[in-house]
């Protein structure tokens, strides 16, 4: 079947390949999508991170993170380090001028080391109640943090998906949102929690969940703002701490109320308010971070901080989180203190990566345009131009999504959609190829026998180039038979077999020298073949390649007869060699064909064809075996040495035309020998068109003596003198035989 002029396979398997893409990119099936978005995302953080830059000067806060590390380690034992060295530090950051701590780990448990986690292990009695009075009477390190909690603004957290007998945490403040419909439809939900200490939780300004999601890579790349609790929106530790610093009662989210994409989508959060403007998320309400360079001088040793050496804390954000593995992100390796310093920092500088709503819209999109636009030009104009089309398309995408990202911070994924229009470029790719091998199959199968293999590769790779409706073309037509065939045919009438041996002997080298020579093979004939040049394909020189057909036919005969020649017959009789002979004329031609029964045929209809095969009738009387016509040696001269041996009206028309003999190449024609010969013969053919018949009758006998001369030739034209002499041609004759005398 074929649409538009092209069969269908063309258009629906790029279209197939096209609307699959399409569907794994928009329906993220196996987190396809989403691991290239961040793949792509992630190289362009680490070819251009953020500059860092400390939030002091234009928030009004700094970020710091205090680090467990091994100094701290070693000064403060094993983490978790006791509730009392906790409060130690937070009554340094105290000294040291901090705005704030921030707790990012959970504090849910009584501190092991307390006195009162001893009464239970006293036993009863009075004197065990004295004990136990004293037990209770005693510091208690939890009692401790709690006091340093309540000197300094201090935001702990809770973990969600804790198991369900945990103690469900008490929020500070539930989050509100601005909008017509509820956007926390999106936002990752749990069924349980794991609230902090009841005393830590309640003399905490903030209280937000510690949880870090990543994404199904592994890699974490967002900050979330919002989880849902049974229902219920909660915020983020980093949310709170945003709260807290806006000194407000609720943190406002704004929702998208549905609008987000280009052709809308349930509701989602579009942004969440921030210090100075509102921060643009993902619709469940992640920030986008963009992290720094490692390195980021940002980090405070707890250690130094003890001993008095830290520097930098004055109305600092200090964020405590415990030491341990890393956690992956496009930056490379953070620590959880780490990770919501960045986040903090792209927060209080209003600078977070934005990925629009409708982003994913936009980009399925333009992956359906150019995909359409490069199947189209596939169709219409190749391969090639498709492929052009595919490599600017790619190339410009993700130029663009660059530049979104360098200039605006701006997410924009063009590695998923190039993916996709590569995916579909390469099944056009496929399908080209599989069109080739159909193609080259079916011209193979047609013209195995008749073309050269270097043509039918090119019409494989291009079968529009096999034009069956007809054009008209200048050819060059060769025709070759077996002279005296009948005679041959005769002699072998008691040995068929050694007669059909002897013709595919003869004749397939002498059709492999033309295929060679680029000639198509026409018609096959008992006795010999045809061959043109210059079609189907262009063939600039094709009277030359004739010529050297016919060059090395008679060079492969002479090898053929060397080996016929030394072989019998059933009779005992030697074989005796085979003469050919070949007439070539060059003119114009009608080519074509037609297809019919699963076979393909095509050949030349014209004058040259008739001219050629009547040449060759004629050509064994004049001795040399390879006679062309007078078009066709104007058209190779410059390649052969050519002999005028007739000017004769051979029956396609009565319009005479020259004939000549073939004798050799351009060296030959440059030699003393050829070209008096050729002077004598000029003069013959004067003597005859002037119808001086006794000059020609001399002329005639000195030529007999010259090198290359053919007495065959000559014996001919004496007859036609003698025929002349007795009936004179008449003062209006044009010099032309015109066939009367055999």
């Amino acid at each position: 079947m074929k649409f538009q002029g092209r069969p269908i396979a063309t258009w629906a398997f790029p279209l197939a390949m096209l609307a699959a893409a399409l569907f794994m990119l928009g329906s993220d099936a196996g987190s396809v999508a989403t691991h290239l978005r961040g793949v792509l995302f992630d190289s362009y953080q680490r070819s251009q991170p953020r500059t860092y830059q400390d939030t002091l000067a234009k928030s009004g806060y700094a970020v710091r993170a205090l680090d467990v590390d091994a100094a701290s380690l070693q000064r403060f034992g094993k983490w978790p380090w006791p509730h009392a060295v906790i409060a130690k530090l937070l009554g340094e950051l105290k000294t040291q001028g901090a705005a704030m701590a921030v707790l990012a780990f959970p504090l849910d448990t009584p501190d092991p080391a307390s006195p009162r986690g001893l009464l239970a292990e006293v036993p009863a009695g009075p004197a065990g109640d004295q004990l136990r009075h004293a037990l209770s009477q005693m510091p208690s390190p939890d009692d401790a943090l709690t006091a340093s909690l309540s000197q300094l603004a201090t935001v702990s957290g809770f973990e969600l998906g804790a198991a369900q007998s945990s103690r469900t945490p008490e929020l500070k403040a539930p989050l509100r949102f601005i909008g017509s419909k509820d956007p926390f439809g999106h936002t990752i939900a749990f069924a349980s929690a794991q609230g902090a200490l009841p005393d830590i939780e309640k003399i905490s300004l903030g209280n937000g969940a510690l949880n870090l999601p990543r994404e199904a890579d592994g890699i974490l790349r967002r900050a979330p703002m919002a989880f849902r609790l049974n229902g219920v929106a909660v915020p983020s530790l980093t949310a709170e701490v945003l709260r807290v610093l806006e000194r407000k009662k609720r943190l406002t989210v704004r929702s998208d109320d549905g609008d987000s994409g280009l052709f809308g989508a349930p509701p989602g959060i579009a942004a969440v308010d921030g210090l100075k403007s509102p921060l643009p998320t993902a619709t469940d309400g992640a920030l986008w971070i963009a992290f720094a360079a490692q390195g980021a001088p940002r980090g405070i040793s707890a250690a130094d901080l003890d001993t008095g050496k830290a520097a930098g804390l004055h109305n600092a954000i200090v964020i405590l989180g415990p030491p341990g593995e890393d956690i992956a992100t496009p930056g490379g390796p953070r620590s959880i203190a780490g990770i919501y310093a960045e986040a903090l920092e792209n927060i209080l500088l209003g600078e977070p990566l934005r990925r629009p709503a409708s982003a994913i819209e936009a980009e399925l999109i333009c992956l359906l345009l150019f995909g359409i636009a490069m199947i189209v030009i596939f169709a219409r104009f190749g391969i090639a131009w498709a492929g052009l089309f595919t490599v600017a398309a790619i190339g410009g995408g993700l130029a663009i999504s660059w530049r979104l990202y360098s200039a605006d911070h701006v997410l924009l994924d063009a590695l998923g959609p190039s993916l996709g229009l590569g995916l579909t470029f390469l099944t056009c790719a496929a399908v080209r190829v599989a069109n080739v091998t159909r193609a080259r199959a079916r011209v193979r199968s047609a013209f195995s026998e008749s073309l050269p293999t270097h043509i039918i590769e090119q019409i494989a790779r291009n079968p529009a180039l096999l034009k069956l409706d007809g054009v008209s073309r200048t050819v060059t037509y060769l025709h070759c038979s077996v002279r005296e065939f009948g005679g041959l045919a005769d002699s072998f009438k008691d040995d068929p077999a050694a007669f059909t041996r002897l013709m595919q002997r003869v004749l397939v080298p002498l059709m492999d020298v033309a295929r060679a020579k680029g000639g198509t093979l026409d018609r096959l004939t008992a006795d010999g073949f045809s061959a043109f040049w210059n079609a189907p394909l262009d063939d600039a020189e094709h009277a030359i390649h004739a010529c050297e057909a016919a060059n090395g036919m008679m060079e492969a005969i002479a090898r053929s007869n060397e080996v016929i020649t030394h072989e019998r017959r059933n009779d005992g009789v030697a074989f005796a060699p085979v003469e050919i002979g070949i007439g070539i004329s060059t003119g114009q031609a009608i080519a074509g064909g037609f297809s019919a029964h699963g076979r393909t045929a095509y050949s030349v209809t014209g004058d040259c064809a008739v001219e050629a095969e009547r040449i060759q009738d004629l050509s064994a009387q004049y001795g040399p075996a390879v006679i062309v016509s007078d078009a066709t040696r104007k058209a190779a001269e410059r390649g052969f040495a050519f002999l005028e041996v007739d000017y004769i009206a051979i029956g396609v028309h009565d319009t005479p035309t020259k004939l000549f003999a073939m004798l050799g190449s351009p060296v030959m024609r440059a030699s003393p020998k050829f070209r008096a010969l050729l002077t004598f013969h000029d003069h013959i053919f004067q003597s005859l068109r002037t119808q001086q018949w006794d000059k020609a009758r001399e002329l005639i006998e000195q030529c007999r003596k010259l090198s290359g001369a053919s007495q065959k030739l000559y014996d001919l034209h004496l007859k036609r003198v003698a025929y002349f002499q007795e009936n004179p041609p008449g003062e209006n004759w044009d010099g032309a035989f015109r066939a009367i005398l055999k």
